[in-house]
């Protein structure tokens, strides 16, 4: 992770209740705010329609696909949010995120992510929805 973007838990805070981290100090520089991203295949049609663990992966591919576009990577990252639909996806999103974080960012401090549940996304298939803000490389 370069020093443009640093995810910092300060002396004081509380522990943070998932792998994430409290804040981040961005280096001004440009920045993205980049929609949520869903369970979409590259047909346009909804991939793994009732499979958390499926719409889970395929939309970090899809950020990803969006951050390689934009010149950027995980490690950019300053902030997320995710939207769930169910409240019982939670430990899952957990779980997932435990074993998917370590292969997308550099070190083990994690981006500031806020985590809702909501009554239901764009379509009713999708489960899981994540924007995020990024630090863009120079």
């Amino acid at each position: 992770m370069g020093a443009a973007v640093q995810y910092l838990n300060p002396e004081g805070a509380c522990p943070a209740q998932g792998l994430y981290s409290h804040a981040t100090r961005v280096t001004p520089g440009p920045m993205y705010f980049i929609a949520g991203q869903l369970s979409v295949a590259a047909d346009g049609s909804v991939a793994g329609s009732g499979d958390f663990a499926a719409q889970f992966h395929q939309v970090f591919a899809n950020l990803g696909d969006v951050l390689r576009g934009l010149g950027a990577s995980y490690n950019d990252v300053v902030k997320f949010t995710t939207y769930l639909v169910h409240a019982q996806d939670i430990p899952n999103f957990m779980r997932l995120r435990a074993e998917v974080f370590p292969t997308l960012f550099a070190t083990a401090l994690l981006p500031p992510n806020t985590l809702l549940v909501v009554d239901r996304l764009v379509k009713e298939e999708f489960l899981i929805e994540v924007e995020a803000i990024v630090r863009a490389p120079d």
